[in-house]
């Protein structure tokens, strides 16, 4: 028995006739699941931000000594509060280049810290610092400071980067060091000695430091997430809607 093949599907809703291709409803089926695939993701990344939001809350409720001893486990200690004793090697800073403030280029500076009795550091972020008009021309970054002191701030990773790109996490020669991407395995042969693989924020009332607005959030909300989701949603329902008063062909009699 031969098989019909129709090239267009029909049915009738009410008084209404719709006609539509095959390439019609393939189109709109892969336009209408990627609408909504795109808001589920929004509506997910909305919870994953929340979740992040209140980890933020819960870790810096939380303080503690930070030392030589203390777990390199950036996971566990993200967005803690911490003391630390050392002194800062104030010959071998870094540059972390293209950190945006206020729509301005500048630098973070990165200083090492290296814990009391020890040969480990940690990296100290001491703020930001506005780019000279000739990027060739880096900015002083040296300070004076006691040969020991106590610090406090928030640990948290490194600015993380969209698009990573080979050989940008390589220091250039000399310092204040300019780094586009930061490696601590790599900085930490650079400097001759040891680093945990995150970052310690200097608190905005330590002194010797620049620019510090840390960032207490996420980039983009839960709520703005969801609001997205929504819109997501929103085009494959208006598609939808388009796409059957596109195929209504007539009224049919009563």
């Amino acid at each position: 028995m031969p098989i019909k093949i129709y090239a267009n599907m029909k049915f009738n809703l009410g008084k209404r006739s719709f006609s539509f291709s095959w390439l019609q409803i393939c189109i709109y089926i892969v336009l209408v699941c990627l609408l909504v695939s795109l808001g589920c993701w929004q509506l997910r990344r909305g919870t994953e931000k929340q979740a992040l939001l209140i980890k933020q809350q819960q870790q810096a409720k939380i303080q503690i000594q930070f030392t030589a001893q203390t777990p390199d486990d950036a996971k566990t200690l993200r967005y803690k509060k911490v003391t630390a004793t050392g002194h800062f090697d104030i010959q071998r800073q870094f540059l972390l280049d293209n950190q945006i403030m206020d729509s301005k280029a500048g630098y973070f500076v990165l200083t090492p810290f290296i814990l009391a009795n020890s040969e480990i550091a940690i990296l100290v972020n001491r703020g930001w610092i506005p780019a000279a008009l000739d990027r060739k021309i880096l900015p002083t970054i040296n300070f004076k400071t006691p040969k020991e002191v106590t610090i406090t701030g928030r640990l948290n990773t490194f600015p993380s980067v969209g698009i990573k790109l080979a050989g940008t996490e390589i220091p250039s020669a000399g310092f204040p060091s300019l780094v586009q991407v930061v490696d601590s395995s790599i900085l930490a042969k650079t400097i001759g000695y040891s680093l945990f693989s995150f970052q310690l924020e200097l608190d905005p009332e330590i002194a010797n430091g620049y620019r510090r607005e840390w960032q207490r959030n996420t980039l983009m909300s839960p709520e703005k997430h969801q609001a997205y989701a929504v819109q997501w949603f929103g085009l494959a329902l208006t598609l939808s809607i388009l796409f059957f008063v596109y195929a209504s062909k007539k009224q049919l009699d009563d």
